[in-house]
């Protein structure tokens, strides 16, 4: 069919002619059925927003000027047109977002980091009563990862004395952390 024809069918329509409609129908709803289907991707919702679109051109049909456009494409523009109207209405896009503050947080909840901090801060404290060259001697081992014999090289001191050093350390540490 034509579009001239299509705009025939359209006119005639608009002056509540049943059969030119039932025609129309005929003609046209499979292509605007297909852009319903495209938007909405749920054959239900597309056949309830075919009928919806079929409605508006009834009532319609006496706004269609021929000259302004194909007969065509003012029907795809209805049916497109309803088909994102019933996509939107489905969920609102606020019900969306909300939902998204629900997810979980990653990091450590509170009292975890408030623990972990705590720990840190009395590490701190104890290695402050460790003799300064001793206590730079740990970090340099279990912090930045030194061996033994790049300690013992830095600190200008033999292997054993290193191992002696850190050992012992290590012991005040955890007196000093479990009082």
């Amino acid at each position: 069919m034509t579009s001239e024809e299509i705009a025939q069918l359209i006119g005639r329509i608009a002056m509540a002619d049943r059969k030119a409609f039932a025609d129309l129908y005929k003609e046209t709803s499979p292509k605007l059925f297909s852009i319903c289907l495209r938007i909405l991707n749920d054959r239900v919702e597309a056949e309830e927003a075919l009928q919806e679109v079929y409605a508006k051109i009834w009532q319609r049909a006496g706004a269609f000027v021929a000259n302004q456009g194909t007969p065509s494409s003012w029907l795809a523009a209805i049916a497109r047109n309803q088909a994102i109207d019933m996509m939107r209405a489905r969920k609102p896009v606020a019900d969306e977002l909300n939902g998204e503050y629900d997810l979980p947080d990653p990091g450590l909840d509170p009292e975890k980091q408030a623990v972990l901090s705590d720990e840190g801060r009395r590490i701190d404290t104890c290695m402050e009563e460790l003799e300064a060259d001793r206590a730079q001697a740990v970090k340099k081992a279990y912090v930045e990862g030194l061996s033994y014999q790049e300690l013992a090289d830095q600190f200008g001191v033999p292997l054993n004395t290193m191992r002696t050093w850190l050992r012992r350390s290590l012991l005040k540490l955890r007196e000093c952390m479990e009082r």
